[in-house]
């Protein structure tokens, strides 16, 4: 589907950091309820960097906030830009490394209605099976869930 640049032109340009956090259990990720073209998205726990704030520090915040886990960046993975109407957001992915904590749900501070419902560690069979449309874009670059941390370079998604 095509869309009007002269729209698109007036977006900001929201940079995020997200954690892939694998375990023998899967990947972590978080249930968004409310976005996506199917109702809900499975997606690694991240968010915005605010200003005066690094990539790694705000991966540190964004993942205690909404997880409860403490964790060690560890290294840069991939980037990942989408490009829609209404959203268009640079992610930068790095891997992360739990080193204290429990894993609770947390919350978004941002967001007065929360859109997080669940943190789990979906198996890379459990992601495989899921709609492409409810899982981040990200794992359709790999045929395998299992294979996401090995992705690197810049990837471009256009309204998928």
């Amino acid at each position: 589907m095509d869309f009007d640049l002269k729209k698109t032109s007036s977006l900001q340009v929201r940079v995020r950091v997200c954690g892939l956090h694998l375990t023998d259990q899967g990947i972590l990720l978080l249930k968004h309820e409310g976005i996506g073209k199917k109702g809900f998205l499975w997606s690694p726990p991240g968010g915005g960097i605010e200003s005066n704030e690094n990539a790694r520090s705000a991966l540190i915040r964004e993942f205690k906030e909404e997880t409860h886990l403490d964790i060690v960046v560890e290294d840069f993975c991939f980037a990942n830009e989408y490009l829609d109407e209404q959203v268009h957001a640079l992610e930068l992915f790095f891997s992360v490394r739990v080193i204290g904590g429990y894993l609770k749900l947390g919350r978004d501070p941002e967001l007065k209605k929360q859109i997080l419902t669940q943190a789990d560690y979906l198996s890379f069979e459990q992601v495989n099976q899921l709609h492409k449309l409810n899982k981040h874009n990200a794992f359709q670059l790999c045929s395998d869930a299992a294979y996401i941390n090995k992705l690197r370079g810049y990837y471009f998604f256009k309204n998928i």
